[in-house]
C-alpha cells in the first residue's frame, strides 16, 4: 500500500471508531476523537501539511496516480 491510501484508511477507521464509541454511549471520547480528526483536516486544508502523511512517507512509498485524459 502507499501513503495516501493508508492515510485515507486510517481516517475511515478513526471515523468508524467515533461512531462505535458514540453508539456505546462514550460521547465525550467520541467527541474528542472527532474534534481531533476535524482539526487535522483543517490544518491540512490551510497549510497543505498533514502530520500522518509526513510520518507515513518515511515508512511507505508515495502513490503514483496516473491521470487519465
Amino acid at each position: 500500500m502507499c501513503v495516501e491510501r493508508v492515510q485515507r484508511l486510517m481516517m475511515a477507521i478513526m471515523l468508524g471508531l467515533v461512531m462505535g464509541l458514540a453508539g456505546a454511549g462514550m460521547l465525550k471520547v467520541a467527541f474528542l476523537l472527532q474534534l481531533f480528526v476535524m482539526i487535522m483536516l483543517i490544518v491540512w486544508a490551510f497549510t497543505n501539511f498533514c502530520p500522518s502523511t509526513y510520518i507515513l512517507k518515511k515508512i511507505l512509498p508515495p502513490c503514483n496516480f496516473e491521470e487519465k485524459e
